[in-house]
């Protein structure tokens, strides 16, 4: 069964019209100097070749015009931010100046929570699923506290029915529906990190909007992974970080999208900071906040160019391939893994949805008490995958640098490290 699964992966690598873009990445190798199989881009991204390029480009920027290259380097500091206006915007199903790339993926949050929960009368209550992501579940919490209520009380937890791993999009619409005029924000994932399933974020968002709700996204695991349609599915705002399959480096610069209607609205609340306020009266040095138009008018401070010449080099490619393409790839990777995973352990037992539309380039394969020596074991023989709590191996297979060979390898090798359990 291996040696047909490595024929066909030829074959599919063969005709993969993607198939060269896995030179534009830096590939981790062994200690013999082989290429891994590396499954974890959900949690780093590999680093493209050209940021290397793109970061010493603003050193020797710094080096030779200090100050002077706010206005006269190669790529100007004071408006680097705006290169990703239209890349940004095209990546995430925005319109140009709904995106700005700032912070971290909390810190934004933690904004867009500022700007987007405002509690009022009965409308207290922020719904999340009950395996929201640590940080994002701390942050909120941490909302609901600071406005004097009581979390326990307030936030609203999606659990799968009894005896199932993954949301139903029914029951979350009922949930919202159930909740209504208690209703004041509808958070959930876009990509859920744990089990991988996509949801239905136009479906949600209408139900959420209709209950008079606000309804933002986390989109760490969607960004660069999924198709999104953030502007026309009228989601009031969005987070995301650039590290996992934006490929933009450790603890890299986020993104964050808030909708043009917002946008104009310069009497939304929000955290207030001098990157945010109007260009044209930013350097006259006056008290008085005039929010610039659009995302632009969340940022609190100069961004930091060192971080942002990476994003750069990686939404580059991103925009010249296109998200069709890189979608097309991953259904077929990723539905090759599962048939290549069921295959040879017939046992293993996937928690990632199996209709290739609800899920993104992630495989999440539960295996008991086994799990964490499981993925040690898949790392000594160079599969890289990761481990989650309490019982998951997560195999993502990315279509910018992964091939249809990795994913024969990985399967073959799950079932090589399974098979006392199979036997």
């Amino acid at each position: 069964m291996s040696d047909q699964l490595f024929q066909e992966a030829k074959q599919l690598d063969a005709a993969d019209p993607l198939a060269g873009e896995r030179a534009n990445f830096a590939i981790p190798k062994d200690a013999a100097g082989n290429d891994l199989a590396y499954f974890t881009g959900n949690s780093l991204g590999l680093m493209p070749k050209s940021a290397r390029a793109a970061v010493e480009q603003e050193l020797d920027d710094w080096a030779k015009l200090a100050v002077d290259a706010h206005l006269d380097g190669t790529n100007p500091w004071f408006s680097y931010h705006e290169r990703f206006r239209e890349t940004g915007a095209r990546l995430v199903g925005a319109k140009p100046g709904e995106v700005v790339m700032m912070n971290g993926l909390t810190a934004n949050l933690h904004f867009m929570l500022a700007s987007f929960y405002q509690p009022k009368g009965n409308r207290t209550k922020i719904m999340v699923e009950d395996a929201l992501f640590p940080s994002d579940d701390y942050a909120v919490e941490s909302h609901i506290d600071h406005r004097g209520f009581d979390a326990n009380a307030n936030m609203i937890r999606l659990r799968p029915r009894d005896g199932e791993q993954t949301l139903r999009t029914d029951d979350i619409v009922g949930a919202i529906e159930e909740a209504g005029d208690a209703l004041a924000l509808v958070m959930l994932a876009g990509v859920q990190y744990r089990t991988g399933q996509c949801f239905d974020m136009p479906a949600i968002t209408e139900a959420g909007h209709k209950a008079g709700a606000m309804v933002g996204w986390d989109c760490a695991h969607a960004a660069g992974n999924a198709p999104l349609q953030l502007h026309d599915c009228d989601a009031d705002f969005a987070v995301w970080c650039s590290y996992k399959y934006l490929n933009s480096g450790p603890g890299a610069i986020a993104g964050c999208f808030v909708h043009e209607r917002h946008g104009k609205n310069a009497r939304l609340p929000r955290l207030a900071g001098w990157w945010g306020n109007d260009p044209a009266t930013r350097f006259k040095m006056e008290s008085g906040f005039v929010p610039r138009q659009g995302a632009d008018g969340w940022q609190l401070c100069n961004p930091p160019i060192l971080a942002m010449a990476p994003l750069a080099a990686s939404l580059d490619i991103f925009d010249r391939v296109g998200m069709p393409a890189l979608r097309e790839k991953s259904l077929k990777l990723t539905g090759f893994l599962e048939r290549a995973v069921l295959s040879v352990a017939p046992s293993a037992r996937i928690i990632t949805p199996t209709d290739p539309n609800q899920r993104g380039c992630q495989l999440s394969i539960s295996f008991g008490d086994r799990a964490k020596a499981i993925r040690d074991t898949l790392q000594e023989h160079g599969v890289v995958a990761d481990f989650r709590e309490p019982d998951v191996v997560r195999l993502a297979p990315v279509p910018l640098y992964n091939t249809f060979a990795d994913v024969a390898r990985a399967a073959t090798t799950v079932a090589q490290v399974t098979a006392p359990a199979n036997a």
